[in-house]
């Protein structure tokens, strides 16, 4: 384990006064809107407990249509992050929310298999660019030494989506006959309407860049333009950091593959895992979401407490390894045990979700730390397209493994696969790497001029 100082002692009393506004400001605002963007991606999970007999879908079907949105991510999620480096975070930000709220909610309006297919492409499509936009967004804020934890704040809006979302969708799935609609209906309508209205009220409470923060006294401006002014100009005399450099990096290409494999783990396991629940007993729909919200309660706790003490070791690679072998054993174990015990299944699920979730940050600091500017912005949009596709992989191949085998056994083991192997891929290769051990933590920051 690397030892290495906090880097709270190298900010000052100024930087230290600076970055806690920053967060108080920037951070909530952020959370809130990912984890609207998580709950209208991973509904369809709960939709499906009583939209596959109304509209007839098969497991098959279902692995498809709700993979199938991250074709439409992946295709546009490059040019909707040129997009934002163009026009600025702030405004591209609330484009995707209004978009991706419309479509959120016309899922109310699928019909079959096909309509099915095209709304959740679309909703992909609309949603492109916004979680490297995020990232991005955050890269101009935060020093690289307090990132991971900063981005682990933000991840947790995911397990605590679906741990608060699940409950939720489930009582919404209670509408049914509501206005003559389905509960599923009125579960897409409802979900989708937060993110118009955050769409509308974003522009007025995000800021672009530091140098724009009025918020923020002057000397404090002054100390956190210097500090990512210094940070900048610190990887731009490493190498060449043009739009298009993003996309060409090696790293880029080799980061995108392994997160190919963690987002199998994570949207293979959420995107499925109401039906599992489902599955484990005679349960309604209201309590198959307060019992989804287990794993994701814990994930929640430990995505807060591992992103923290990635960002104290400095060492990346091995908190985001580590995190994808316990994600492994626990889906292994839920696999063999679903058959024969439902409790264990659940103690299980929910170290998978634990270190799935656990994963993201420290995995995700490693890109961001390698490139700047709009080379990042370019690179970090890849690494989430390409890698968003295991989105679109993993949930079909379960679905398939459903079908062909009539249990959930086979897709948790094919999902445990998934992870072992990127979790040792992601050691193999960034271990030896800067942005893998965090060299930036050690680097001089501005210190208060007092």
């Amino acid at each position: 384990m690397s030892t290495v100082p906090d880097a709270n002692s190298a900010l000052g009393e100024l930087g230290e006064r600076t970055l806690r506004k920053v967060r108080r400001r920037v951070m909530p605002l952020v959370v809130v809107l990912y984890f609207i963007a998580y709950l209208d991606r991973n509904n369809v999970g709960f939709a499906k407990l009583t939209m596959s007999a109304d509209i007839g879908l098969s497991a098959t079907a279902y692995g498809l249509g709700a993979g199938i949105f991250f074709l439409g991510y992946a295709l546009l999620e490059i040019p909707s992050n040129g997009g934002m480096y163009r026009y600025g975070a702030r405004k591209w930000i609330a484009r995707i929310l209004i978009s991706w709220g419309i479509l959120a909610s016309a899922m109310s309006l699928v019909t079959g298999e096909t309509t099915f297919y095209i709304v959740r492409f679309l909703l992909g499509a609309a949603e492109a660019g916004f979680f490297p936009a995020i990232l991005f967004y955050l890269t101009l804020w935060f020093p690289a030494a307090q990132r991971v934890a900063v981005i682990g704040i933000f991840i947790l809006a995911q397990p605590v989506s679906n741990a608060l979302g699940a409950p939720v969708s489930a009582l919404l799935l209670n509408m049914d006959g509501i206005m003559g609609l389905h509960g599923w209906q009125w579960l897409y309508i409802i979900e989708g309407i937060p993110a118009i209205v955050l769409g509308i009220l974003a522009p007025r409470m995000l800021t672009d860049r530091p140098r724009d923060a009025t918020w923020l006294k002057a000397e404090e401006r002054e100390w956190l333009t210097t500090t990512m002014d210094l940070e900048l100009a610190a990887k731009q005399a490493s190498g060449k950091h043009k739009f298009l450099d993003g996309l060409k990096d090696r790293r880029t290409l080799a980061y995108s593959a392994l997160y190919f494999g963690l987002v199998c783990g994570i949207y293979g396991l959420g995107l499925w895992l109401p039906s599992i629940v489902a599955a484990l007993g005679d349960f309604n729909t209201t309590q198959v979401g307060f019992i989804v919200a287990i794993p994701y309660s814990f994930a929640a706790v430990f995505v807060f407490y591992w992103s923290r003490r990635s960002d104290r070791t400095g060492n990346r690679v091995w908190h985001a390894s580590t995190s994808m072998v316990l994600a492994a054993i626990g889906l292994l174990g839920a696999g063999f045990l679903l058959p024969v015990n439902p409790v264990l299944s659940m103690i299980f699920l929910t170290l998978a979700a634990m270190g799935i979730y656990s994963a993201i940050a420290p995995f995700l600091a490693m890109p961001s730390a390698a490139l700047t500017g709009a080379a990042a912005a370019a690179g970090l949009a890849m690494v989430n397209s390409l890698g968003n596709l295991g989105g679109f992989v993993a949930p079909y191949a379960v679905g398939i493994l459903k079908d062909a085998t009539g249990s959930d056994q086979s897709g948790l083991i094919f999902l445990s696969a998934c992870l072992a192997i990127t979790s040792v891929a992601t050691y193999l290769y960034a271990r030896k790497r800067p942005e893998g051990a965090s060299s930036n933590r050690s680097a001089s920051l501005p210190k208060a001029h007092v």
